[in-house]
């Protein structure tokens, strides 16, 4: 048998221990799969940030919306609102299903302190007392019935006795007058919004309602509304 050399037997053991050759076409794949991958990531990556930005812009334009209008739920708004007068404290039950625009205006004047030291301007017996800031000819005066006596006025569904109301909106008016009826009255269904009731205080209305007054139904000592607190809860 004939003897290999040793020059042959290493050349032969260093082809066995050298590497393995990888393909050409493997690369190709393995960088294509790679590739896939990362473009998948990024995609993924884009569709939830864009998807995030998307739902905080929506929040945040509805939030603008509702700070630059004013606008609240029919659930953020009080139900109740408590009024501190000289004479006692009056509790109004605040119609947010049937007035929810008047009740939401009213609950933002209260929060910017309007109705702090209100007076009530004008007091008619057996009628409305009427709260506003302005010193002009009461609106509850020029509503009278003329000719007829107030103990003799017909019952209104609508303007009962103990109910919160305030003038139809004027666009030349900027004010925000108060009005709570001391009888059933009729006819004003044109000039009053009625927004809430009495639920607590009658006889402080009523208390009100019998101070001394001038001849045009101005109250001859000051009685007024001291601050409003809103309460979820009466």
């Amino acid at each position: 048998m004939a003897k290999i050399k040793p020059q042959a037997l290493l050349l032969q053991s260093k082809k066995k221990k050298g590497p393995a050759r990888i393909s050409l076409s493997t690369i190709i794949s393995c960088n294509v799969i790679v590739i896939l991958i990362v473009l998948s990531l990024y995609a993924t990556y884009r569709h939830w940030y864009r998807r995030s930005n998307d739902q905080l812009g929506t929040g945040l334009e509805k939030f603008e919306h509702s700070e630059i209008f004013g606008e609240s739920t029919r659930s953020d708004l009080p139900s109740y609102a408590i009024f501190s007068t000289a004479k006692g404290l009056i509790t109004i039950e605040l119609n947010k299903d049937s007035s929810r625009d008047v009740v939401d205006k009213f609950v933002d004047f209260c929060r910017k302190g309007y109705f702090k030291g209100m007076l009530f301007d004008h007091v008619i017996k057996n009628f409305v007392i009427q709260g506003a800031h302005s010193q002009r000819s009461g609106v509850a005066e020029d509503w009278i019935p003329k000719g007829k006596a107030h103990s003799r006025l017909g019952i209104s569904p609508k303007h009962e006795a103990f109910v919160l109301g305030t003038r139809k909106p004027n666009k030349d008016s900027k004010e925000f007058e108060l009005f709570i009826t001391t009888a059933p009255i009729p006819d004003l269904n044109e000039k009053l919004v009625v927004f809430g009731r009495v639920i607590k205080g009658e006889d402080v209305v009523q208390e009100i309602e019998e101070v001394d007054t001038d001849e045009h139904y101005r109250p001859k000592s000051p009685v007024g509304i001291i601050d409003i607190a809103l309460k979820q809860e009466a």
